[in-house]
């Protein structure tokens, strides 16, 4: 007795291309685009990009951004910011034999109540004392603590991915001992 042939279905044809736009903050920029059989499924997609790739800047292409598709609208997918990183090849260049390394991670709540992770690191030009390392770590976190007080999160993170926020703090801790850099190198969005 033959076996009847059972057809198989290509749910790929039934999939829609979907067009990604970074926030606004971002000035919606085209991301790519991602195929689903349904607006649905593309909510709480991740999307990886660089600095590079959005802003077309090739300085900052050491800067990787992380996304979250929100919301679809049409044929358009619209995505939130979740955080960005620095590349480790690009915190290794930074750092030399007889440099301090300074980290301060701080949890802090914006204006408008969206907590933050943000990671600080500063790079001393000659080692400093432990003392000096700690006042300038408590210097970090409460200028990440005061700004995040002061501004909504769209406005903190526009700050923060273009280098203020680092300048900011690098001139108010250079005060302290002579420092060589301070970067911004990881933020997560709660």
């Amino acid at each position: 007795m033959a076996k009847a042939r059972r057809r198989v279905r290509d749910t790929w044809k039934e999939k829609i291309w979907y067009e990604i736009l970074a926030p606004q903050e971002f000035d919606e920029a085209s991301l790519g685009t991602s195929p689903a059989r349904e607006p649905e499924m593309l909510v709480g997609r991740k999307i990886e990009t660089s600095m590079r790739e959005i802003t077309g800047d090739f300085s900052r292409q050491y800067v990787k951004l992380f996304f979250e598709v929100d919301h679809v609208s049409g044929e358009v997918a619209h995505t939130i910011f979740t955080g960005h990183k620095v590349t480790t090849d690009y915190v290794r260049s930074m750092i030399r034999r007889g440099t301090s390394r300074i980290d301060s991670i701080t949890d802090a709540t914006t204006k408008d109540g969206k907590k933050i992770n943000v990671h600080m690191l500063a790079i001393t030009v000659k080692r400093a004392k432990a003392s000096q390392q700690k006042l300038i770590r408590e210097t970090m976190r409460n200028m990440v603590l005061e700004s995040a007080a002061e501004k909504n999160l769209d406005e903190l993170v526009k700050e923060i991915i273009s280098g203020k926020f680092a300048s900011n703090i690098y001139h108010e801790a250079k005060k302290i001992y002579p420092l060589k850099k301070v970067e911004t190198i990881k933020t997560r969005v709660f």
